[in-house]
């Protein structure tokens, strides 16, 4: 029953991370409960850190890449109408990105990561999602970060959905 529930908890959060990323603001999309804004990606091997966030809750990408130009990224996030759910995606638009990223991690505050996944190349063009295989990257309870020697240089995508800390009365 538990295993059933989950299963669904986890198709529901998929669909909400779907929607919020398939368009800059979903039709009916309230913007207390939805953002999607763009930043840069910029090489040189610097750490960087892109936060948005929505009320308490705020994700986090952080990385460091190597190769070519800055690249146009977005990020969404969005919280469920329960305030139950809260979703990070980050990724680049024009499908793979041809920066070499030496590290990564998305960090999710107020909330615990029931899902993640992180991607070398997202749809677009015609091409298909293509998710980075299991060694590459490591989840915890607020983070989601590449394994030091496993991870393949390759992302372009991220996404993670934290279930609040949010409690009926």
């Amino acid at each position: 029953m538990a295993t059933e529930i989950n299963l669904c908890v986890m198709k529901l959060a998929f669909v909400f991370v779907f929607v919020s990323v398939s368009a800059f603001v979903p039709a009916g999309a309230s913007p207390e409960r939805t953002k999607t804004v763009e930043f840069n990606v910029k090489p040189g091997g610097v750490v960087h850190t892109f936060t948005e966030g929505i009320r308490e809750y705020e994700c986090s990408f952080t990385y460091a890449s190597q190769g070519g130009t800055n690249e146009q990224w977005l990020m969404s996030v969005g919280l469920s109408d329960e305030d139950t759910l809260f979703s990070c995606s980050v990724w680049r638009p024009q499908g793979k990105s041809y920066l070499f990223f030496t590290q990564f991690k998305a960090e999710l505050k107020g909330t615990k990561i029931d899902y993640a996944n992180a991607y070398s190349q997202t749809a677009a063009a015609g091409q298909s999602d293509v998710p980075l295989k299991p060694e590459e990257f490591t989840v915890g309870d607020s983070t989601v970060t590449h394994n030091e020697g496993k991870f393949s240089a390759q992302l372009s995508k991220l996404t993670a959905i934290g279930r609040t800390q949010h409690d009926e009365l």
